[in-house]
């Protein structure tokens, strides 16, 4: 089946000054990433704190260009269009932020927010933009009455509500979701959760899911992507995240809070992500891996196919499964 929306080896180095008289270092933020969407699926991308994952999303819809690599929407190539070839498509690809408070305008009221982007894109005729608005609140599960609220009126989900429905105001085929739920109580989460799969049931709308909390990915995702230090580890089916074999999606599992085990039982993953200024050579994950050989100092593993829908950046754990590895 073809992309809609494909990442092509995606890299991205951010300056970040030296000093007066020394010369300006970078952030490796994203080392070599590739990704497909198909319509109507969702690409869960996990990973820690620094991993790459809002960087990735940037990237996907435009905001951020990448230094090296190409994304390709429906076909084409959108890495390196000048702004006025971008924008009739950046309508396709919408980004909703983590925090909606920061991602509204504290002066508009939520019925002037979607106004705004129906009549920019000229989304419907001017005389039916007021209807539109109402039924985009429907949509999201808020009242036509909530569009002569501000932003500070409104509670925390219903703010993400809200920046949904302005996301969707654009008929968009592709919601790349950044931690839309991380900063929401439980019970609203599972709302907003909920909320998306009846998005994705409806409109038939392709999603980037990103997240740290692998507990959402078999609910929401079909496939999942590990990012580490801006690489990906490991590419496989959502339906498949309980066994999966790279060492740092297992360390990411085993540390993932569960009733199931004895208290004192989490395991958290030691030691820390090496600098993004200074990329080590090799594997990122060998310094914290407990399965780590000396070749993993030296040669970066590529994503290797394993299974149907399943990639794997670990030559450890492949020579290990191979048949005479005697396991």
């Amino acid at each position: 089946m073809n992309a809609l929306l494909s990442g092509v080896d995606l890299r991205l180095a951010l300056p970040r000054s030296g000093g007066l008289f020394q010369p300006p270092e970078y952030v490796y933020a994203l080392n070599g990433v590739d990704l497909s969407l198909t319509a109507g699926e969702v690409l869960a991308v996990v990973g820690e704190s620094g991993s790459g994952k809002t960087s990735l999303a940037r990237v996907l819809v435009g905001l951020v260009p990448p230094t090296h690599g190409e994304v390709h929407f429906g076909g084409q190539r959108l890495t390196g269009l000048k702004e006025h070839e971008l924008r009739p498509l950046r309508r396709h690809l919408q980004l909703v932020f983590q925090d909606p408070s920061s991602a509204l305008n504290p002066r508009l009221t939520v019925g002037a927010a979607l106004e705004e982007a129906l009549r920019f894109h000229r989304i419907v005729p001017a005389e039916q933009v007021s209807a539109r608005v109402e039924q985009l609140l429907v949509e999201v599960g808020l009242s036509p009455d909530h569009r002569r609220a501000y932003p500070h009126q409104l509670s925390g989900g219903q703010k993400q509500r809200v920046a949904i429905a302005r996301a969707l105001s654009v008929e968009p085929q592709v919601l790349v979701a950044d931690e839309v739920v991380s900063a929401l109580d439980v019970s609203v989460r599972a709302q907003i959760l909920e909320l998306l799969l009846h998005l994705k049931r409806t409109r038939n709308l392709a999603m980037v899911f990103i997240t740290h909390d692998l507990s959402l990915v078999p609910v929401i995702a079909d496939r999942v992507l590990v990012l580490y230090l801006g690489r990906s580890v490991e590419v496989l089916p959502s339906a498949q995240l309980a066994s999966a074999q790279h060492p740092y999606t297992r360390a990411l599992l085993a540390a993932a809070p569960s009733l199931d085990r004895a208290p004192g039982g989490v395991r958290a993953l030691a030691g820390e992500p090496p600098s993004p200024i200074q990329l080590p050579p090799g594997c990122a994950f060998a310094g914290r891996c407990p399965m780590v050989q000396p070749s993993c100092t030296t040669l970066v593993p590529p994503l290797v196919g394993v299974g149907p829908g399943h990639q794997l950046a670990c030559p450890v754990v492949l020579a290990e499964s191979s048949p005479g590895s005697g396991s």
